[in-house]
């Protein structure tokens, strides 16, 4: 059965349909339980259970999919797929392109820049700085030290207990940083936000744990790879690489929606 990676063929034709890219980067997770964040904080995904062998199976036919469709892809063992990006992003710079980030993953909302954007296929949302604003109350470059007090349950990251979504924007909003907040913890109990005190002591029991979450929730840009514009220049898809892979996968039908080919395919 390749059901998964049926479906994740149907997702790219999707995207080449509607966003029609000049160029395209592809990136997986080597290790879907580990990365170099279980060096600084072991419980990093801990409770994650191995995927089933035949899953795993299919995220390699997944990536043997992309590449026959022309699509540049990037894999690593420590670094996540979205460290992967980050790192992307950083080494080509920004200025005068365009990026979006086709994702559900709420930690590249940190990314989000006049020139990056996210794009949430499933529920088909972009998320821009005002899109981010509206759904935390904070501002992309706030994202790191929000998901750092409200942790991510999804990944075992603690962030400060007690701490949820409401107060933690709140008090980014009146102090801007995870260092501000800090920095006035004595000002807390005098804010007009509910269980000010009881805040203020959780926060400074939980301060350690904050700066630890901090450090897990940031998307790294030190990914192990060296990318250029240039290299991620997509042609289409390659005929050669296609019609013996899909072929073998019985994906005959769907091939023939495939959008964009090589011009020497």
């Amino acid at each position: 059965m390749a059901n998964a990676a049926y479906g994740f063929t149907e997702f790219l034709i999707q995207v080449l349909k509607k966003e029609n890219p000049s160029h395209l980067a592809i990136a997986f997770d080597g290790s879907l339980t580990t990365s170099f964040r279980n060096d600084i904080y072991p419980a990093y995904k801990a409770q994650r259970t191995l995927p089933p062998a035949e899953l795993e199976a299919q995220m390699q036919i997944c990536q043997e999919v992309a590449m026959a469709m022309g699509m540049r892809c990037f894999v690593d063992d420590r670094f996540e797929s979205d460290d992967l990006i980050g790192t992307i992003l950083d080494q080509l710079g920004k200025p005068e392109l365009r990026f979006v980030i086709v994702s559900n993953d709420k930690d590249f909302r940190q990314l989000v820049d006049d020139q990056v954007t996210i794009w949430d296929f499933a529920r088909d949302v972009y998320f821009d700085d005002s899109a981010v604003q509206q759904a935390w109350g904070v501002r992309p470059e706030q994202v790191v030290d929000y998901l750092a007090l409200t942790g991510d349950s999804v990944d075992n990251i603690p962030g400060v207990k007690g701490i949820g979504p409401k107060s933690a924007a709140f008090l980014l909003q009146k102090f801007e940083t995870l260092a501000g907040i800090y920095d006035s913890l004595d000002t807390i109990p005098d804010l007009p936000l509910r269980g000010s005190r009881s805040v203020r002591d959780r926060l400074a029991a939980g301060r350690e744990m904050a700066e630890t979450s901090k450090t897990l929730v940031t998307i790294s840009a030190q990914a192990p790879l060296a990318v250029t514009l240039a290299d991620l220049a997509y042609e289409g898809a390659e005929r050669h690489q296609i019609d013996p892979l899909f072929d073998q996968l019985g994906f005959q039908r769907i091939k023939d929606r495939i959008p964009i080919w090589r011009e020497d395919a």
